[in-house]
């Protein structure tokens, strides 16, 4: 399994930013997608989920109605759109599977500050 995630930056407050992750070795259409993220200190944090054919779809009660994920099974990507960034969304974000806590991409981090 190898996850392999976009770059990341600065932005300031309000604005938007996103993420991709391309995944290869396994079969990218028969599995739900994760993101988490984590600040230093702490544990990391769930943002977003989708499941495999996108019947399911939840996101963190923190980034609601700013974050959202989707994906592209065709390109085996799994994104995650972020708008009206707070200072508060300043982490690593990380892409995973459903099923594996083992394996995830190799971390991205966006500050927002102003």
């Amino acid at each position: 399994v190898q996850l392999v995630q976009s770059g990341g930056g600065e932005v300031q407050p309000f604005c938007f930013f996103f993420f991709s992750c391309k995944a290869s070795g396994f079969t990218f259409s028969s599995k739900g997608r994760k993101w988490y993220r984590q600040v230093p200190g702490k544990e990391r944090e769930f943002v977003a989920t989708i499941s495999a054919h996108e019947d399911f779809v939840r996101v963190a009660d923190s980034v609601k109605g700013r974050f959202s994920i989707s994906r592209d099974n065709l390109q085996s990507t799994v994104y995650l759109q972020m708008n009206s960034l707070k200072p508060e969304d300043t982490a690593t974000y990380y892409c995973g599977v459903w099923g594996d806590d083992e394996n995830w991409g190799q971390g991205t981090q966006v500050t927002v500050s102003s």
